[in-house]
């Protein structure tokens, strides 16, 4: 439902929502001229102190702080623990498993569309399709290349598992 706008005397639609208060619940509904004179005039910050509103960018910035302080140094011991087995017991993450690989078919599939291994299956069928038409012979392609990428196409659809 369109609604008209609320500056006084515009007849216009009001399609463009602007805010009451600085906690973002209540809106004016305003047409794009008196929209932008109004949030030209606007200050999030009006009526702040600078300390509020240091206060307000860092908890919009990093969260707010945690309020259980006991917590909160647990968790900042866990993180120094961390650093420190990462510094000074670098052999220990150096011997945690390699990433597993995929399997070599799936990876010339991949290479075949250009994907990294990160590839989903949606980025696959976009891909496959670009490249079919491409490379479709009746669109004069060669018809090696396209059996190559409908080869590709039925490996990844196998790893997908898809049918």
């Amino acid at each position: 439902m369109i609604k008209k706008c609320e500056h006084a005397n515009c007849q216009k639609a009001g399609t463009c929502r602007c805010p009451k208060t600085r906690d973002l619940r209540e809106y004016w509904y305003f047409c794009p001229e008196h929209a932008a004179e109004y949030n030209k005039n606007w200050n999030y910050y009006a009526g702040m102190s600078a300390d509020e509103v240091e206060e307000d960018w860092e908890r919009i910035t990093f969260g707010s702080p945690l309020k259980d302080k006991a917590k909160a140094n647990a968790d900042e011991a866990d993180y120094v623990k961390f650093l420190n087995d990462f510094i000074s017991g670098r052999d220990t993450f150096d011997k945690m498993p390699k990433k597993t690989t995929l399997p070599g078919p799936v990876m010339n599939a991949l290479k075949t569309f250009g994907l990294p291994i990160t590839a989903s299956w949606r980025e696959v069928g976009v891909r496959y399709r670009a490249l079919a038409k491409q490379h479709h012979p009746d669109r004069s392609g060669s018809a090696t290349e396209f059996a190559k990428i409908s080869s590709a196409y039925d490996t990844l659809k196998k790893y997908f598992g898809k049918k």
